[in-house]
């Protein structure tokens, strides 16, 4: 038992490091993160959110309505050290680390005659490359996961401690005021465990409506504040139904019939069997080997360059893992398959899929699968009858296969991410304001390119400015297609594509990038980072 425990705090202080070490540098800061921060310095000054909005439940931010939670566990962060990057970071991160003592709590509440296999899980959540990328950084799908670990565990464990479904409840629905993918996922998963646990839940009926009605009682604000329209505007932006593609094949396939508009093409081609398939289709692409293991998703935000969702030595403890896994199919297991299944169906009802962060609960189950692979693999040594050397010498190669697997991950996180992806996160943005800070004085206008994400509240952040001021004195655009907003101007600072040639009244200080300042302009400042030239700043 001691060399457990004493395995546990290595394993736990290794994914403090992996997930503290240089948080407030790297990765750069992006606009979500910024939002979150200048929010909860808003809140701190004036009570209201950026756009003038009273203590709110989701916030309106980029029009986007962003479930409030996160805003609210880093207010006192910022309450205490001021905003910072640091302090934005800080404790999505420990729940990072909690997260691996978090499963290592479940995994030992389900499969407690497994040796080995909750040391083993929670070691390779410390080091698994999609619980490290999103716990580096204010994530709203890092800290849910965090509950959702909570939320099972207390349901397993209120078995034999019926107290535990009060903490359940809590977890669950802290969840859904944390992500919006959760609120697909947990209902899900919650059904899954009624339905495991039906005998138990029919005993004491009686005793589970307490519960019931804690839970109704706390998603009763939430429940108000999605009677608002705009809180839905996101789901509908990034929604399945906002691609046409699925529509238009639909289109094209009745084309092929003689009568196009006959009740035989619209009878095998039509919209619910189109949009059917194509999220079934995301479902599926979210357990592909190239999203797992060889690439992982497409948006360079959520990703490490020639990097999988996985560590390479997944390739064999996953499956092996899953075949073991078949082959009993307790109850506990069922529930493991069931969170896998149930993981990407948030991400599959949007077009852009496979989704790493919208599906980032898919890390436990698989994680948990991976992991009972591992300690199958050390089993079938140990048992293989071989000699002494040999069973040592398949220990030390299992180990430099997980070591080097994990090395390659970090040489790709630390040295190739930045200079690989240059768009990865928002550079070279903290040096830019730094500048304009500096020189604004000079200019009676200031324009910065909008061809990043959301300059706008980037600046904000940067420059600390004053929450109240800014709430008088701004206007957001209307929704993009997306359903996205943003603020195209605060004081001096107009944020827009910059077209130098343009005639402009005034002294004007213009930060636009390589492609947008022409190379006979003079360049009085750059600012390049990671070899890469991401503004040039020139006066006119």
């Amino acid at each position: 038992m001691r060399s457990k425990i004493f395995i546990l705090v290595l394993t736990l202080l290794l994914a403090s490091f992996l997930r503290l070490w240089r948080l407030g540098d790297y990765p750069a800061l992006n606009a979500d993160e910024a939002a979150i921060g200048y929010n909860a310095l808003s809140l701190i000054e004036t009570r209201h959110d950026e756009h003038g909005n009273y203590w709110p439940i989701h916030f309106q931010s980029f029009n986007d309505y962003k479930p409030g939670l996160i805003f609210y566990l880093v207010l006192p962060v910022v309450k205490i050290f001021g905003l910072s990057v640091l302090s934005v970071r800080t404790l999505p991160a420990i729940l990072g680390v909690a997260s691996v003592l978090a499963i290592w709590f479940l995994v030992k509440e389900m499969f407690p005659k497994k040796e080995w296999l909750p040391e083993a899980s929670a070691l390779f959540l410390a080091i698994s490359p999609w619980h490290i990328h999103f716990s580096r950084g204010a994530w709203e799908a890092n800290v849910a996961t965090f509950f959702v670990i909570a939320g099972v565990y207390s349901f397993i464990k209120a078995s034999s401690y019926f107290k535990y479904y009060y903490l359940s409840v809590f977890m669950f629905v802290l969840s859904l005021y944390t992500y919006h993918s959760a609120r697909v996922v947990v209902p899900i998963l919650v059904v899954g465990l009624l339905v495991f646990n039906f005998s138990e839940i029919i005993k004491k009926k009686r005793e589970f409506i307490l519960p019931a009605m804690f839970g109704l009682i706390l998603l009763m604000p939430l429940a108000l504040d999605f009677s608002r329209g705009q809180v839905l505007s996101r789901a509908s932006g990034v929604g399945l139904f906002a691609d046409l593609g699925p529509l238009n094949r639909i289109n094209e396939q009745r084309g092929e019939h003689a009568h196009p508009d006959g009740p035989g093409a619209r009878l095998l081609h039509n919209r619910i069997g189109g949009y059917g398939m194509a999220l079934l289709q995301n479902w599926a692409d979210h357990f592909s080997g190239e999203f797992l293991f060889l690439s992982g998703d497409e948006i360079e935000r959520n990703k490490v360059p020639g990097i999988g969702q996985m560590l390479t030595y997944a390739v064999v403890t996953l499956p092996l893992g899953a075949i073991l896994m078949i082959r009993e199919f307790e109850k506990s297991w069922k529930i493991v398959l069931l969170w896998l299944a149930a993981a990407p169906v948030a991400a599959a009802l949007t077009f852009q899929s496979p989704h790493a962060l919208r599906a980032q609960s898919m890390v436990i189950p698989l994680t948990i699968i991976s992991a009972y692979g591992f300690v199958g693999v050390i089993q079938l040594v140990k048992q293989s009858g071989i000699s002494k050397y040999l069973r040592h010498l398949s220990y030390i190669a299992l180990l430099i296969i997980v070591v080097g697997s994990f090395m390659r991950y970090e040489k790709k996180y630390w040295l190739d991410m930045a200079r690989e992806l240059p768009f990865s996160s928002q550079y070279g943005v903290s040096e830019l304001v730094s500048y304009m800070k500096d020189n604004s004085d000079k200019y009676d206008r200031v324009l910065i390119t909008d061809r990043y994400d959301q300059p706008y509240v980037l600046f904000l952040f940067y420059l600390k400015y004053p929450p109240l001021k800014f709430q008088a004195e701004h206007d957001l655009t209307p929704r993009d297609q997306f359903g996205f907003s943003t603020v195209e101007s605060f004081g001096k600072y107009e944020f827009g594509r910059v077209k130098y040639q343009e005639d402009r009244d005034g002294r004007v200080l213009m930060a636009g990038t390589d492609e947008e300042i022409p190379n006979e302009a003079n360049v009085i400042f750059k600012v390049v980072d990671n070899k890469y030239k991401y503004f040039e700043i020139v006066e006119k």
